[in-house]
């Protein structure tokens, strides 16, 4: 990895020093005016293989806001393959605007950019992408997974990340509390989408006490009904009384603001890049007891679902046995934390590194 420091040339704050100082190899703008495609791929780290990553679709505020999703998602899906024992590198992919402006020519456009990469980077579903967009962009691309199962692959990945992220919680209960059990449990599941929806009903068929919050009320009404689950409104998400947060919308919900309302012991979610400032917030919840179970390890289902998928032969059996993994990971990961007395994050990034300084030695012997 390059320090910014050494680089005269790369003003702080500019695209070419976010990419320094986060160690980026690729950052692809992608433009089409015919269908109106604007997007971004990020290809962080290719040392244990190529970058698979998925695409996500969103209305940024703002294309540095963008830029700045697409690099720190990247990054982290280099850390979730490594620690998960992948050969893959790290990318991802986000395309700006209203996910309504999706239709064929437009996802079509986009496999046709991923085609140009030559199999540096590989896509799959993420926030507003369903699998049949998969089927759009295949049509263009072979350099894609998550398709639908009907068509031979392993079809909506979310139940496997719920099931990564469940037992990653179960880990972290396991350090705070010295049982796993999660019976009784008052547990604040941020965000309901398909990844939230599934572990909301591992927690339920667990007997843990579970509140739940989302932007789109239609969805909170009937997870609610279906669960029995207590709906919260958005904005005292925080300051509830809660044993376990499980953030499972977009990242940097621990931040500044939100630390000194949390209330939990544990915080375990399915979200990317949770902690705003990864040094900074992955201290403050270090110096306050709160066990922090990495994001990119717990919620490496969904990468480990479609890497079985990229490899063949697809089995979901044999996804389900590489994700039970994320329980003894998360528990060797939280006590290097406590034995050297540095952040959860730290210690995964730490891990996830020493993979791909390995590995990387022994692509050079050859």
């Amino acid at each position: 990895m390059v320090d910014i420091k050494t680089q005269e040339n790369v003003r702080e704050g500019s695209i070419y020093g976010q990419i320094t100082s986060l160690g980026h190899e690729q950052l692809v703008f992608c433009y089409d005016e015919p269908t109106g495609l604007k997007a971004l791929i990020g290809i962080h780290n290719t040392v244990l293989g190529p970058a698979l990553g998925g695409t996500r679709m969103w209305h940024y505020a703002s294309e540095e806001e963008a830029i700045t999703d697409v690099l720190r998602l990247s990054r982290g899906m280099t850390f979730k393959a490594a620690i998960s024992g992948l050969n893959l590198g790290g990318g991802k992919a986000v395309i700006i605007g209203d996910p309504k402006l999706k239709n064929e020519a437009f996802l079509r456009r986009f496999g046709r950019f991923v085609e140009s990469l030559g199999g540096r980077y590989i896509t799959a579903e993420d926030v507003n992408m369903k699998t049949s967009d998969m089927e759009y962009i295949a049509m263009e691309t072979k350099h894609v997974t998550g398709l639908p199962d009907v068509k031979g692959g392993g079809g909506d990945p979310s139940p496997v990340t719920a099931y990564g992220t469940y037992l990653g919680m179960k880990a972290a209960a396991k350090k705070a509390y010295g049982t796993d059990s999660l019976n009784g449990k008052k547990v604040a599941v941020q965000g309901i989408g398909q990844v939230g929806k599934y572990l909301v009903n591992y927690l339920i068929k667990e007997g843990a006490d579970v509140f739940i919050t989302d932007i789109y009320e239609d969805r909170l009404k009937e997870v609610a009904n279906e669960t029995g689950a207590t709906v919260v409104d958005s904005k005292l998400i925080y300051d509830i009384d809660m044993d376990i947060y499980a953030p499972c919308a977009l990242g940097a919900t621990v931040n500044d603001d939100t630390i000194g309302r949390l209330k939990c012991s544990v915080i375990a979610g399915a979200a990317n890049n949770q902690l705003k400032d990864e040094e900074k917030h992955g201290r403050q919840l270090l110096e306050k007891g709160i066990i922090y179970a990495p994001d990119f390890l717990i919620n490496a289902g969904g990468l480990i679902n479609v890497y079985a998928e990229y490899v063949g032969g697809y089995n979901r059996d044999l996804a389900y046995q590489q994700a039970d993994k994320i329980y003894d990971t998360c528990i060797s990961i939280l006590e290097k934390s406590e034995k050297e007395n540095i952040p959860a994050q730290q210690a995964a990034i730490e891990m996830a590194w020493n993979r791909i300084h390995s590995m990387g030695k022994v692509k050079l012997s050859h």
